[in-house]
């Protein structure tokens, strides 16, 4: 049998779709959101989480179209993955950084050596990975409210009352749980899509920053800039 070891970074389609293989695959988004049913796991994958597909398992999955994920296809799971009943579990900080990496190289048509090394690495940061809890539910249903509804108004208070805390206790849990503020995360998620719309779509940057919340055209190419180096105009088609 060919060697079914693999990297890959990929998109899926809104429309739900399913299969199964004979190999194990880890799905990491890496940029959106991916919503997946598998074994007795049906919700929503974000950054900083890895969803497990053993061998023959049948999935479904389906995402927005500017969503990015780096998928892993494995003859072997290291054991403590392989054998835990966790099929979507939160991924450390290095193996997070790592994904980014590889994202940034799959762009490119890389050679079978070096797609080899990445695997080499991404096996051996697995190989060290805890099989930390998902986020808190509280928290997921915060993230989830916040990527559906970029385009408006978001203060801590109307958050918290969708998490049921109080403001104070939102900003403790939720920094807690991702290492961001509040603030912090919905800004990165604004720019996160914004920079999506950019690159896969021609809306100008006037339409790009209302759909992420930017009444004022000036406040958002100022605040892409400082997110990412660049002003908005140099990612227009």
């Amino acid at each position: 049998m060919l060697n079914s070891n693999s990297l890959s970074i990929r998109s899926y389609s809104r429309q739900k779709n399913g299969h199964s293989h004979h190999f194990h695959q880890l799905v990491l988004p890496v940029r959106g959101v991916i919503n997946i049913e598998v074994e007795a796991f049906k919700g929503a994958v974000r950054p900083g989480e890895c969803v497990v597909v053993r061998a023959n398992e049948m999935h479904y999955f389906a995402a927005e179209t500017e969503a990015r994920f780096v998928v892993a296809d494995l003859e072997h799971l290291p054991p403590h993955i392989l054998d835990s009943d966790t099929i979507v579990f939160s991924i450390s900080p290095p193996l997070m950084h790592y994904l980014s990496f590889i994202e940034e190289q799959l762009k490119y048509q890389v050679n079978t050596e070096i797609e080899q090394l990445m695997l080499t690495t991404i096996s051996l940061l697995l190989s060290e990975q805890q099989i930390l809890k998902q986020f808190d539910y509280r928290i997921r249903k915060v993230q989830e409210y916040i990527e559906t509804h970029l385009a408006q108004p978001l203060s801590i208070t109307q958050l918290a009352a969708i998490a049921f805390l109080s403001p104070t206790q939102l900003k403790k849990l939720f920094k807690e749980q991702t290492a961001l503020t509040v603030t912090q995360y919905i800004t990165h998620k604004r720019m996160e899509k914004a920079q999506a719309l950019l690159i896969h779509t021609d809306y100008p940057i006037q339409i790009v920053a209302e759909s992420v919340g930017y009444a004022d055209h000036s406040a958002f190419s100022r605040r892409f800039s400082q997110h990412f180096g660049l002003p908005p105009s140099k990612l227009t088609r």
